[in-house]
């Protein structure tokens, strides 16, 4: 792989690479979980918190495929930089959702809520990078430069609850 397409690329494997590390801890907390309450291997049934710990490891696991489908579309359709900055943000939020479940429930809902805004300027970011690409095909006007600006001008906004 030549180093431009490889610098076009790595951010978002970092960001790729930190989430499955996040996964992992996930899934350490959910079996250091289970032995704590069953003094066994992994068992499903077990006390409230390994109930807690589980559900919070499930519900992050079932938004892992779109939250990685969204952060590469956007950054190979769009802005590398800014998808890359979002993929972090949200990384952040899923573990305070994570933490937060852990505690009571409620606790959990503004890293639910906050991941789903990421989710939604990632899936933006993609759909303004596959736009444009059609701009391009069918008119040839190219927006990529203003769609970048855009993007790198509204993605610290983020980082507003």
């Amino acid at each position: 792989m030549d180093q431009e397409t490889l610098g076009s690329i790595v951010l978002l494997a970092i960001v790729t690479l930190i989430s499955v590390v996040q996964n992992a801890f996930f899934a350490n907390k959910v079996e250091h979980e289970s032995r704590h309450c069953n003094g066994k291997g992994l068992q499903r049934q077990g006390s409230s918190s390994f109930d807690r710990v589980y559900t919070a490891n499930q519900n992050c696991g079932h938004a892992y495929p779109t939250f990685l489908a969204v952060l590469w579309c956007a950054g190979l359709l769009c802005s590398q930089a800014p998808a890359a900055f979002a993929g972090l943000m949200y990384l952040f939020v899923r573990q305070k959702y994570f933490v937060g479940y852990l505690g009571e429930r409620t606790q959990s809902i503004p890293g639910y809520l906050f991941g789903k805004r990421i989710i939604l300027f990632l899936f933006l970011m993609s759909v303004a990078g596959i736009l444009n690409y059609y701009l391009v095909f069918f008119f040839g006007s190219d927006f990529e430069i203003h769609i970048k600006t855009i993007t790198s001008a509204i993605s610290p906004l983020l980082l507003i609850p």
